[in-house]
């Protein structure tokens, strides 16, 4: 073998330096076209499945397990085909992909109707953009596994730490400017150059390789920092599965929960990605970003602001929850990929050990997506995480920070108090987690959870002088009913008789009226029918419907006629005939505030198409995160409508919650009742210009600091 061959075999051809910047330039492309997917597809199927954060967490299942296959087609490729054959496999791959291109999902995946929709929302994926997925999620391992192969002394692990920087850019990019400034068609096609582009940078890549194939039989280099571990022992692979695993399940549990308390957003889904990501781009950069010390004393830290906003519940506003739950997310995540860099082995085996690191996030993935909801009727994994978080944690203390892994028992043997009291403090750590999790039981009714979330009937109010019922999503109540039977008819917390929506209904002439209610939650304005209204209920989540049948009695008792359509609204509506509804309610909450695809111009002129003449829509928009009265105002606008606010609540009365509705109609004839019109105010503006929401074109981030009031 020649010099040059044992030294890379690529100096005679331009440098090392040209060849390792081809490498790193299609690694960070392909793993900058990895991550801007996933915001980018999950925009688009996200209203055909309601708005949910479900969505996401079964589209994050969807990239792990993803991911993890394209990691042992890397793994594989570098194992048994030859330099030259595994190029060629790539490219012809890549070209495969190519030819898939738009990525836009088809409309014929659209849902019929409501139900558990996980396999379906897989399958779409899998039929949309599974081969570019796959393709793409390939390529940080299978180039550095090409690098190592090609040129000696090249540092294969930092480039995994350049891959998750252009990860990182494409999710802090997508919400901060490609939303706002895109329209998802734009974006999808913007997408399909770069990959054309990704595509240009493997074949330069495969050319590389190709001509310098004879540098396989040359001797891999020692790990450039020595931290090289050989292949790894059993135990250590253990922890190859456990760490990325613990981290993944953080992730997910950290996102449903923000998403469940504030709102289904993007920026609210790859905030928390981002700082996974941004740890490991720290971690796997270099070891001296790391310290057990530091991180240690961060991670008890963490722990217990987490505790406190668990414990406080809603009395933590949105922005400092936010704050803590993401700030508690990255240190948790750094003590993972911290200790894994820890573990890692030399780069002859690197390949091996980022497909246990895939399959550990993979196994997170699935347990918070799929096993979670099965076990569970709660939100419960996060203190799950956290809790093998810092199990694990305790475990490799264990080692002592030994260099070399030694087994398990030596260390405890070694440090009998360190391990004593870390282990105390494990145990309070899980009491405490375990206790904030069951703490309301005695005032729990039933407890139910789906693909659509967790809910929970409630015991609420004195409950031995007025018991109360109670329906709640997270911390946000959807629907309260008295027990006693001569007050359970009667409308309370959002939807009472000077509410928007009760001023509305009490403005409508007195003939048979048809009414129509997007979202159910109890059923509190079924009790507002008169014999020979028909109202018709649109409810995606078979759960509720259960829960309003069995737990509460606004439905049974209502004097007009029920029917209850389930599935998404909007979708429902396209397939229907005009409906002629005399007011149309929209309350359908995902998680804390409206879903966006119920608030575009197609959607108001479907709406309007199913309204008599003089029909109002009532647009329940009380949130805690959000405010939607600029995005309303631009609708009445465009369509010619009027359009009142009105807010309303009695803190002296606690069935009363405060509310704010916003009525809209062509005709001024209902709007300019004396009541409506005594109660209204005029819209909260945005110092921000908020473009009219299409479907191609809607983003709540330009409106999430601007917060109005649902308690």
């Amino acid at each position: 073998m020649s010099k040059n061959q044992a030294s890379g075999g690529l100096s005679a051809r331009g440098g090392k330096l040209p060849a390792t910047a081809a490498f790193a330039w299609t690694i960070f492309t392909g793993a900058f076209l990895l991550f801007l997917i996933q915001p980018l597809i999950c925009k688009y199927i996200l209203p055909w499945f309601g708005g949910s954060s479900g969505v996401w967490t079964t589209c994050m299942l969807f990239f792990q397990m993803v991911l993890f296959a394209g990691y042992v087609y890397a793994h594989f490729s570098a194992r048994w085909l030859q330099p030259r054959m595994a190029a060629g496999l790539h490219l012809v791959l890549v070209c495969a992909a190519l030819a898939m291109l738009p990525i836009t999902p088809a409309d014929s995946w659209k849902p019929a109707s409501g139900g558990e929709p996980t396999w379906q929302i897989l399958g779409l994926l899998a039929a949309s953009i599974g081969l570019p997925y796959f393709v793409l999620s390939a390529t940080s391992p299978l180039l550095q596994g090409w690098l190592n192969r090609a040129m000696a002394n090249a540092t294969p692990f930092r480039l995994y730490s350049l891959s998750s920087i252009g990860s990182l850019l494409a999710l802090l990019g997508f919400p901060f400017y490609l939303e706002s400034h895109f329209t998802r068609s734009a974006q999808a096609r913007l997408w399909g150059w770069g990959f054309c582009a990704y595509a240009v940078g493997c074949a330069v890549c495969a050319g590389l390789l190709w001509r310098n194939a004879a540098v396989q039989d040359a001797a891999p280099a020692a790990s450039p920092d020595g931290a090289g571990a050989g292949a790894g022992t059993v135990w250590q692979k253990t922890f190859w599965l456990a760490l990325p695993a613990c981290g993944s399940v953080l992730l997910l549990a950290t996102t449903n929960k923000i998403c469940q308390e504030v709102a289904v957003v993007p920026l609210l889904w790859v905030l928390p990605l981002s700082l996974y990501l941004l740890s490991f781009v720290i971690c796997f950069d270099s070891p001296r970003w790391y310290g057990r010390l530091p991180f240690g004393v961060a991670l008890i830290a963490a722990m217990g602001a987490i505790f406190w906003v668990l414990l406080r519940a809603s009395g933590v506003p949105a922005s400092l929850q936010i704050g803590i739950y993401c700030a508690g997310l990255f240190v948790c995540c750094m003590v993972c990929h911290g200790e894994l860099y820890r573990l890692k082995p030399d780069p002859r085996y690197l390949t091996g050990y980022y497909v246990a690191i895939a399959a550990g996030g993979a196994l997170g993935s699935l347990f918070v997506a799929v096993v979670a909801p099965l076990i569970f009727d709660s939100y419960v994994e996060l203190h799950w995480g956290l809790f093998l978080c810092g199990l694990l944690f305790l475990l490799l203390c264990a080692r002592n920070g030994d260099a070399r892994w030694e087994g398990l028992a030596p260390g405890f043997f070694r440090h009998p108090l360190l391990s004593v009291g870390s282990g105390a403090g494990l145990l309070a750590l899980g009491a405490a987690l375990w206790w904030q999790a069951h703490r309301f039981d005695d005032k729990m009714v039933m407890r139910t959870r789906n693909f659509y979330g967790a809910m929970a009937v409630m015991k609420a109010g004195n409950w031995n002088t007025l018991p109360c019922l109670k329906l709640v999503h997270g911390w946000t109540a959807h629907g309260l009913q008295f027990v006693d039977p001569q007050l359970a008819g009667r409308p309370t917390l959002y939807y009472t008789e000077k509410s928007g929506v009760g001023l509305a209904l009490g403005a409508l002439p007195e003939k048979p009226r048809r009414l129509g209610l997007v979202g159910l939650g109890v059923g509190t304005l079924a009790a507002y029918a008169r014999p020979g209204d028909l109202v018709h209920v649109y409810e995606i989540n078979p759960a509720v419907v259960t829960v309003a049948t069995s737990r509460f009695t606004f439905l049974q008792n209502c004097r007009g006629t029920v029917e209850v359509t389930l599935g998404d609204a909007r979708l429902s509506l396209e397939r229907e005939a005009p409906q002629e509804f005399d007011l149309l309610a929209l309350d359908a909450f995902s998680d804390d505030t409206i879903p966006v695809h119920l608030l575009t111009r197609e959607a108001f002129a479907l709406y309007q198409r199913h309204l008599k003449p003089g029909g109002i829509i009532a647009v329940h928009t009380s949130s805690r995160s959000v405010n939607l009265e600029p995005v309303l105002a631009n609708l009445a606008r465009y369509l010619g409508w009027r359009m009142k606010v009105i807010e309303y609540g009695s803190p002296s009365q606690p069935w009363i919650g405060r509310s704010i509705w916003v009525l809209l109609s062509r005709s001024g004839e209902i709007l300019d009742t004396p009541a409506i019109r005594s109660a209204a105010r005029p819209p909260r503006t945005s110092p921000a210009s908020i473009p009219l929401w299409t479907d191609d074109y809607a983003s709540l981030f330009q409106i999430l600091e601007y917060p109005s009031a649902r308690q």
